[in-house]
């Protein structure tokens, strides 16, 4: 195990645990609000999207998001590093080009104020890797360290890489592997070996900017980034914008080194059961479920990698330009089919064949 000078995950109390609010309960504060909207909106909340785009121009679009956390490793630097790379990623998602960000802060004054500045040097690091700016922030002081970013980037309006344009006969492409959430107990509550450790943060580090790229020169049709929710959340999101249903081969996901062993140890996270509940009416199994890979199907991700849907004849070009890019777990892990009488549009079919 690495040792880290400080224990950021032992500075957040029980109260202040980094998860999303459960998809339902969101779901219904959400529902009975009159959101404004006007042509300008090319993707707002209909389709439970990675961002925001609104229209500026004939050519040029906004894409708007925002994302914050409390510390997921020990290591103030890399939390930051960390916490900016997934910020950037839905606006590489779409498809666009981040221009610019503001931090957002909360942290206890009492604490080390070298803890602070090396988390905001993380941050600052990573934003300058994307090629954008931090123009601002805000800051708050409560018990709890929390850091995010809201980001800003530019895309045109034709090339915008929703969630809802996914095409029967697709192949669905992963470019990270998955069990982030699962690894990130482990290193608040066990001891990653070094090989497990350097695997998850280099993960977690890692822009999806080459991923996005990647997309763009292979002219996918559809993407997602896999976050909080889970593969199992953000596909149903997916096959349920795109009118199609989404078919993985669960025995290729990729999968970080340590994380299988973690399940076997019951190091999961609340946003397994959460992931579960939300995806329980659109989730199809097929063949005999193998109970350590399940769980990784509804594992909240940090960072996580793209989940793109792009054409068949354009599949091996892109697997080979992710690998080439720097991708190494990227991986087919499935496809996308119509939908019929047995399976509706928006379901999920998870195969263990």
């Amino acid at each position: 195990m690495i040792k880290e000078k400080v224990r950021l995950t032992q500075m957040v109390t029980s109260a202040g645990c980094a998860a999303k609010i459960f998809p339902e309960i969101l779901s219904e504060a959400l529902k009975d609000i009159k959101w404004e909207t006007n042509e300008n909106v090319l993707v707002g909340f209909e389709g439970k999207d990675d961002a925001g785009v609104y229209r500026i121009s004939e050519d040029t679009a906004l894409i708007q998001t925002t994302d914050f956390f409390t510390p997921v490793v020990d290591d103030p630097y890399t939390f930051g590093q960390i916490a900016a790379a997934n910020a950037l990623s839905d606006v590489y998602a779409m498809g666009g080009v981040p221009l610019c960000a503001l931090n957002i802060l909360a942290f206890p004054q009492k604490e080390d104020l070298s803890i602070l500045k090396e988390i905001l040097r993380g941050g600052a690091d990573k934003i300058k890797e994307s090629g954008a700016v931090i123009i601002g922030g805000h800051s708050i002081d409560i018990t709890n360290i929390v850091y995010g970013l809201a980001v800003t980037g530019k895309i045109n309006p034709k090339d915008i890489k929703g969630n809802d344009s996914a095409q029967a006969g697709d192949i669905l492409i992963l470019t990270k592997a998955l069990g982030t959430g699962i690894l990130n107990n482990v290193i608040k509550f066990s001891e990653p070996d070094e090989t497990t450790y350097t695997q998850l943060i280099s993960s977690m580090t890692r822009l999806n900017k080459d991923a996005s790229e990647c997309m763009k020169l292979c002219n996918a049709n559809a993407c997602t980034d896999i976050t909080g929710f889970g593969l199992a959340g953000h596909s149903m999101q997916m096959a349920a914008a795109s009118k199609a249903v989404l078919r993985f081969f669960v025995n290729k996901l990729p999968v970080l080194h340590g994380a299988e062993h973690a399940i076997g140890e019951k190091l999961l996270t609340r946003g397994d059961r959460s992931n579960r509940d939300y995806t329980k009416n659109n989730v199809m199994n097929e063949g005999e479920i193998n109970k350590i890979r399940e769980h990784l199907l509804y594992d909240p991700q940090t960072s996580g990698g793209l989940l793109i849907s792009v054409p068949r004849e354009h599949s091996n070009l892109l697997l080979l330009e992710l690998h080439k890019r720097g991708d190494i777990f990227a991986a087919v892990v499935g496809e996308v089919t119509e939908s019929s009488e047995q399976h509706k549009p928006g379901t999920v079919i998870f195969s263990y064949d």
